[in-house]
């Protein structure tokens, strides 16, 4: 049998392999292949990638390398920074042994720190303020009470001098220190943060969630990271024992220079550690409005510097000695607005036995602790500012244990607001 026309193959007819039949009935021919060596999209050759395509290839590796690139440095800066903060096991390790007798956390989120500065000798460049006889007691202690909504924040100075009950206490050298009633910054010489923290929440009745150490050092690398803090001298000040010779007028000061201004006492105001305190609280008012009106906090370039010096600077207890730790519980705070970060020194008084230290002055301290303990609100009102050199004619200095020996002040915005004699930081040092 013979092929016929319309299937000249032999094979399938209209719906085989040829493919179905034209609308004419005659059978569909196969489709012709693209010319040798085109593609469809771009017309590039088989030989080799067009330059498009070679175009698009090496910006994919290019931005490959970039992001890698960056998250390498970006992971080495984070491992830095967090492997500079050095963690205080053992004084979780010592507190947990009297988590009994210890008080309860705030509640609605309220977090309480307690921020010890310390005038130890040893180390870099810190033998100039003193011989280092191997101890170390609390230069400057700070409670710090962020309130649960995040809306507010008290930082209560104690003062060193201050008579408090300081518990049995576990020593460097394993002995046990006896209860004694003695000046505050002899419970951080005992037996370190621990003691202190101890020693802070039997005369508070307040729990101390975290803490923070900083030494002279860790002080002035901050200040130097934010390029210095402006202050205002009526008078030249010349202090051999500070450190300290400054010009009258306004000036930035940095490094040495500020740490001399924090911890001087008898070149400015009356001499006493009150007026000290109050210089001291003005300062930290000064810093944090500096960083948040200089935006540093949001930008990269000029928070990295502050938090190399603070990260290179603290010893933190375990929660907050990680980058991440740390900076979580500062994003909580730097929505405070400046004038509800405020500065105050606990209500006190001379000491009856001796009027070279201080006792609690109540019952405004008891109700400071009460209002803090159970995150309620307190105001401050302006002091005047101790910052310039002590007058030479009679009578107290403004700022005074005479003139603030009370702590609360009269004209309470409510009842359940009391307000005491402090700063904030709004205010800063030059007004």
């Amino acid at each position: 049998m013979t092929d016929s026309p319309e299937n000249p193959s032999g094979g399938p007819g209209p719906h085989g392999p040829q493919g179905p039949a034209d609308g004419t009935g005659a059978p569909g021919a196969p489709l012709p292949a693209p010319p040798l060596g085109l593609t469809a999209e771009s017309g590039a050759t088989s030989t080799g990638p067009g330059p498009r395509r070679r175009w698009l290839h090496r910006t994919a590796v290019g931005l490959s390398v970039l992001v890698l690139a960056l998250a390498g440095l970006g992971w080495l800066v984070y491992a830095k920074l967090d492997g500079n903060i050095r963690a205080d096991s053992d004084t979780r390790n010592e507190l947990e042994k009297y988590e009994a007798e210890r008080p309860r956390s705030e509640p609605g989120g309220a977090e309480n720190v307690l921020l010890i500065g310390t005038d130890r000798r040893s180390g870099e460049s810190n033998g100039k303020y003193g011989a280092d006889n191997g101890t170390q007691r609390s230069d400057t202690t700070i409670l710090l009470h962020a309130s649960g909504d995040r809306q507010s924040a008290t930082a209560v100075s104690i003062p060193r001098d201050l008579m408090v009950q300081i518990p049995e206490c576990k020593r460097s050298d394993g002995k046990l220190s006896a209860p004694q009633f003695q000046q505050f910054n002899w419970a951080f010489e005992f037996a370190g943060a621990a003691c202190s923290i101890r020693t802070v929440e039997k005369m508070t009745g307040i729990r101390i969630d975290h803490h923070m150490i900083v030494d002279f050092t860790g002080f002035k690398k901050m200040v130097d990271a934010v390029d210095g803090v402006d202050v205002c001298l009526e008078r030249p000040v010349k202090d051999d024992e500070a450190h300290l010779r400054l010009p009258a007028g306004r000036q930035t000061l940095r490094g040495e220079d500020a740490l001399g201004y924090v911890r001087a006492r008898k070149s400015l105001g009356d001499g006493s550690d009150t007026q000290r305190m109050e210089r001291q609280q003005q300062f930290l008012a000064a810093l944090v409005n500096k960083v948040k009106s200089n935006g540093v906090l949001l930008n990269p370039r000029r928070l990295y510097p502050l938090l190399d010096a603070a990260t290179s600077s603290l010893i933190t207890d375990e929660d907050l000695a990680s980058l991440h730790g740390l900076y979580e519980w500062v994003r909580g705070l730097r929505s405070i607005p400046t004038e509800k970060v405020q500065f105050l020194t606990v209500p006190r008084q001379e000491y009856r036995y001796n009027t070279d230290r201080d006792e609690l002055a109540q019952p405004a301290a008891e109700h400071l602790f009460r209002q803090l303990g159970k995150d309620r609100p307190v105001s401050v009102r302006p002091t005047s500012a101790p910052s310039s050199p002590a007058p030479t004619g009679p009578g107290p200095a403004s700022g005074s244990r005479e003139d603030s020996v009370n702590g609360a002040a009269e004209g309470s915005p409510s009842p359940s607001e009391p307000t005491f004699r402090g700063t904030t930081a709004e205010r800063g040092i030059c007004r």
